[in-house]
């Protein structure tokens, strides 16, 4: 379909299009080139009975190159019109992609707005393992969910973790609902039987980390000692039973900073919903989101990824171990610090084959290296998670504890709010590792362990 909303400058034409896929190693079509969004204004309305989500997406960004047109990631939906800087612009939809072509060409540098209008039934998607994601109905309302496709499901955008922005986002629902998402809430009002929340990020965000939910939620807010805003949404089906543990996120949130180094963010929270409406837990940024039934273990390992993921977000998806690693030894860490099992012992169990259950979870551990993951299937398979947090803990082994922590709070710091990868990590260890011989066992580690095939022949 092409919709022609407006005519386009035909004389004198400099720039080309930008790209349609920033060439991710598992997933080559998500992002775009050409530009880098700065900022999302996304104004919602959702009306969970009929299921119609209407949109409006105030998209802020700066032209890398010259650019002819321009690509976003939309899955399904209805697109009206297309603005940009108020000139009506014509657009084009192949699969997942529209493709927008200003009336005037944007020169590099530029900083432009564009503006899409759009409305429809929003897709839940069936990733390639099998999970599901994008916008997830539930009993009372709905659930967005990005990691790793999903967010373009509900909003047009630039849909790879290397472009990260701020947001504003404004959700209108039916009175008697909650609307929940990132960051902080700054406006409620109920008008003509429908109420809306507006959330504000001002910290840097990847899209995947985004989130909506819609529901008849008990919505708290209170303060850490040291004045952040602290908002949990929990379903009144799960408050009893999510409370012991949700009143341990300050004291989690205070042995985390002491561990990584300051919050990343300006709130904390979670929300909570009822099992069975989602599979798993995410680290949604500020907000980690949880299924029905989750414990002391889960929420370490969502508000560890605050700073490992969300914070410091991967350039790519096969760096997924820097996110699940760092959070999975988190939990280690916060075991063997709460009088459980040391991080070693947990190590050890891995090794040995007598930490999972089955035997086949076990042997599964070792059937890619961490930086290898074998497809797009895999990149939330044990090897990335378990065997992840076994290359921190090698590296927490060469290099002694007062230095690992230097690194680990040192590398949270250099890298707050960007991207890195795993070339900018095992760099970052080895100049920090404290000497050449230390330095000698990490590049060990690096070959062994984070790139090697199959199960090392030592602990």
């Amino acid at each position: 379909m092409l919709a022609t909303l407006g005519a386009c400058s035909g004389a004198g034409v400099d720039g080309t299009p930008g790209a349609d896929g920033v060439r991710d190693p598992y997933f080559p079509k998500l992002g775009n080139g050409g530009y880098d969004v700065t900022h999302y204004g996304l104004t919602l309305g959702y009306d969970p009975d009929s299921r119609h989500l209407t949109g409006t997406a105030d998209i802020t960004a700066r032209a890398t190159k010259n650019l002819s047109s321009f690509n976003l990631d939309l899955k399904g939906l209805d697109v009206s019109d297309i603005t940009v800087e108020g000139k009506a612009a014509r657009f084009q939809r192949a699969g997942h992609e529209l493709r927008v072509r200003p009336a005037d060409e944007l020169d590099r540098g530029e900083t432009f707005r564009a503006t899409v209008r759009y409305a429809g039934t929003p897709e839940t998607i069936t990733d390639d393992d099998g999970s599901k994601e994008g916008w997830l109905p539930t009993d009372d309302g709905a659930l967005a969910l990005g990691e790793p496709t999903g967010s373009m499901a509900w909003f047009p955008g630039n849909h790879h973790p290397s472009d990260k922005a701020s947001y504003d986002i404004e959700i209108t629902v039916p009175k008697g609902l909650k609307a929940v998402s990132n960051g902080e809430l700054t406006r409620e009002s109920t008008k003509n039987g429908r109420t809306t929340f507006a959330w504000h990020s001002a910290e840097p965000m990847a899209s995947y980390l985004a989130t909506v939910a819609v529901g008849k939620y008990e919505l708290k807010r209170s303060t850490t000692d040291d004045g952040m805003q602290v908002i949990t949404a929990v379903d009144p089906a799960r408050a009893k039973a999510s409370k012991k543990v949700l009143d341990e996120l300050p004291d989690i949130l205070e042995w985390s900073e002491y561990n990584f180094g300051p919050y990343p963010f300006s709130s904390t929270g979670a929300i909570v919903d009822r099992a069975g409406h989602v599979g798993y837990a995410l680290e949604t940024q500020t907000r980690p989101t949880f299924p029905g039934d989750f414990n002391t273990g889960l929420l370490v390992h969502e508000l560890a990824h605050q700073w490992f993921g969300d914070s410091v977000t991967p350039k790519s998806w096969r760096d997924m171990w820097l996110n699940e690693g760092f959070a999975t030894y988190a939990v280690w860490l916060y075991e063997e610090d709460n009088d459980g099992d040391s991080a070693q012992e947990t190590f050890d169990a891995l090794y040995d084959g007598e930490y999972f259950e089955d035997d086949e979870d076990n042997e599964a551990l070792w059937e890619f290296p961490p930086a290898k993951p074998t497809d797009a299937a895999s990149i939330s398979d044990s090897p990335v998670y378990e065997r992840g947090g076994m290359v921190i803990h090698k590296i927490r082994q060469a290099v002694g504890d007062d230095t690992f922590y230097d690194i680990v709070q040192g590398w949270a710091k250099t890298y707050r709010h960007k991207n890195a990868d795993t070339r900018d990590f095992t760099e970052y260890v080895e100049e920090h590792a404290g000497g050449d011989e230390a330095r000698a066992k990490v590049r060990r580690i690096w070959g062994d362990w984070l790139y090697g095939d199959g199960k090392p022949d030592h602990r």
